[in-house]
């Protein structure tokens, strides 16, 4: 397994490389197939050395190679946050997915087609992360395939969770929607509403509990060191929810059952 890690490490950073495209285009309504990539500042098309992941940015001392203008830590934070959980998620897959015993084509098959949604999970996961992050919104070119290809999985690999996980979906949806609606979209915005539409189609019970108490316990405790930190008052302080919500996806995704064990939840299970 380690150096099958070690390989889909390598592709996660190349995938966070294009991921970092899908987080500054999306946001701003611009084509991701169209023009090439370019420098912020100089606007000068960057060349296939300049686009190495992690490499690049290293040698060029975090600075664009024609302007000299400062590079933003985003892109190699992006492309690291997706080699590693990349590498975090196969281990997921392979060790802690359980299949029903029928054919070793049949779990070979399984084990590539969950692999490939769950990457494919994750980085949608990824993009919503930073977006939200570094734009406040959460993109629907984002959510709403995400939605269709965890409908597609449920139905196809794994079916005997279809119901169980659209009714986590539906149940965070309408608790994000009141939410939403009690708080005027002040408190929790639309994109909220429909990400947890997607955290209860991709986790299922109990997780989507664990995951929500997770965001919701560190969305808690930073936003409030960052509004004594910037001196800011409650009112004036605008902290998107959406990480925090990733947060929660993953940790339930991969440590849910521990957290359970750790709160003395256990009996969801």
């Amino acid at each position: 397994m380690g150096i099958g890690a070690g390989f889909i490490f390598i592709i996660g950073l190349f995938t966070g490389s294009f991921l970092n495209v899908l987080v500054d285009r999306l946001p701003r309504g611009e084509s991701i197939i169209k023009g090439r990539s370019h420098c912020e500042k100089c606007k000068e098309n960057l060349r296939w050395y300049d686009l190495i992941p992690l490499l690049s940015f290293i040698f060029l001392k975090g600075k664009c190679r024609y302007c000299k203008a400062s590079l933003s830590f985003y892109y190699p934070t992006v492309e690291l946050a997706t080699g590693t959980l990349f590498a975090l998620t196969a281990f997921f897959v392979f060790h802690d997915l359980q299949f029903p015993i029928s054919s070793q084509f049949s779990i070979d098959f399984q084990l590539l087609a969950s692999l490939t949604y769950y990457l494919f999970m994750t980085s949608s996961l990824i993009v919503v992360f930073f977006a939200d992050l570094k734009y406040g919104i959460i993109p629907d070119k984002i959510i709403f395939p995400a939605i269709l290809v965890s409908v597609l999985y449920l139905l196809t690999i794994s079916h005997k969770l279809l119901a169980i996980n659209l009714f986590s979906a539906v149940g965070a949806c309408l608790f994000f929607l009141l939410l939403f609606l009690i708080t005027r979209g002040k408190g929790m915005g639309f994109g909220d509403v429909k990400f947890a539409f997607l955290m209860g189609l991709i986790l299922g019970l109990p997780n989507i509990i664990v995951s929500l108490y997770i965001a919701f316990l560190t969305g808690a405790v930073i936003g409030c060191i960052l509004i004594v930190w910037r001196k800011k008052k409650l009112k004036g302080a605008v902290i998107p929810f959406g990480p925090f919500l990733v947060l929660g996806t993953f940790a339930a995704l991969f440590w849910g059952e521990k957290i359970l064990q750790i709160l003395k939840l256990d009996s969801l299970l």
